[in-house]
């Protein structure tokens, strides 16, 4: 119940009616694709999980906020980890705290919105977007990864595709269960 207070008040400051796409008003986030609300750590780790995250590879967590995503592949996958985050407040913070850790040669925040980013090194992406951010970014994603990258998705399906594999988890234990959806880039036409 939380989560959905939290998302309906971040769409609500997003000027939102419904939507995220906050287009043609002045706030720096008319760009913004979906409400920060930060993974839970659980999901974080089942994400990169259920993506197979093998030492060595690239992680590219799209809305990286925190840095989480990056932290944990770094740390407990050993993987590169490359953020996208539009704000420059959160990305700042993200890259002071992942440098504070001493990981800044493993990962790094991209400050910058999602559309424009080059995404051609990626070997996993991970998201938590909504559904309207994932059909939106859809065109992208099947131009700029290479076949086999998986894109694991918090909670939101990418409208148009199958999905390779769906699990369920109750990250705050009150049996709500959220949905991850791992997909499996096919081979360019």
């Amino acid at each position: 119940m939380r989560v959905f207070y939290s998302l309906v008040l971040a769409i609500g400051l997003l000027g939102g009616s419904g939507s995220v796409f906050a287009q043609g008003r002045s706030s720096p986030y008319a760009n913004s694709l979906a409400p920060y609300i930060p993974s839970p750590q659980m999901i974080v780790e089942h994400m990169l999980e259920l993506a197979t995250v093998q030492p060595g590879e690239t992680v590219y967590d799209l809305g990286s906020g925190d840095g989480r995503v990056l932290i944990t592949a770094v740390q407990q996958f050993h993987a590169h980890a490359v953020g996208v985050e539009i704000s420059p407040e959160i990305a700042r913070a993200a890259s002071d705290r992942i440098a504070k850790m001493g990981l800044q040669n493993h990962a790094r925040v991209i400050q910058g919105d999602i559309r424009d980013a080059d995404l051609s090194g990626a070997d996993v992406v991970t998201m938590y977007l909504l559904t309207d951010s994932n059909d939106l970014l859809r065109p992208k994603l099947e131009k700029s990864l290479k076949p086999g990258t998986r894109v694991v998705s918090y909670s939101f399906k990418v409208p148009g595709w199958k999905y390779n594999k769906m699990e369920e988890d109750d990250p705050y234990g009150n049996g709500r269960k959220h949905a991850i959806y791992l997909y499996v880039m096919p081979p360019h036409k």
